[in-house]
């Protein structure tokens, strides 16, 4: 790790390779640190570790193509990208999908948009408009 992390997080996947994958190409992080159990990816101050869940609780989750949004969670993930549209065609050649134009919004000086990862996982994708 060559920069201070000031915030992160941590996804416990089914799958932790086309995870991995799609946080590396969506929103541009980069791999700073990896084994078989986990994979770190990292940008500038924020950091977000890919575990892969134990076992019995991966044999009671089903992973379908396209995935199923999976909602049930208070926290959502926020990246800034240079564009929503680029990520919206690296998103669903890697498995995940973000929602449709008509579904972005305004927020502050952003344009907002969510998707989900390979395992539905919901997060949010920012494009800064000034």
């Amino acid at each position: 790790m060559s920069n201070p992390i000031h915030a992160g997080a941590v996804i416990y996947a089914k799958n932790i390779i086309p995870v991995s994958a799609f946080y590396q190409q969506v929103p541009g992080l980069v791999i700073a640190h990896e084994e078989a159990e986990f994979v770190v990816l990292e940008s500038p101050g924020f950091q977000l570790v890919i575990v892969d869940m134990p076992v019995e609780i991966a044999t009671e989750i089903e992973i379908t193509t396209p995935p199923v949004r999976r909602e049930d969670t208070p926290i959502k993930l926020i990246f800034l990208v240079p564009s929503i549209t680029a990520a919206r065609s690296a998103a669903l050649s890697l498995g995940g999908a973000l929602n449709d134009p008509d579904q972005e919004w305004q927020f502050m000086d952003y344009l907002v948009c969510d998707g989900i990862d390979p395992e539905g996982n919901v997060f949010q994708l920012r494009e800064y408009l000034l």
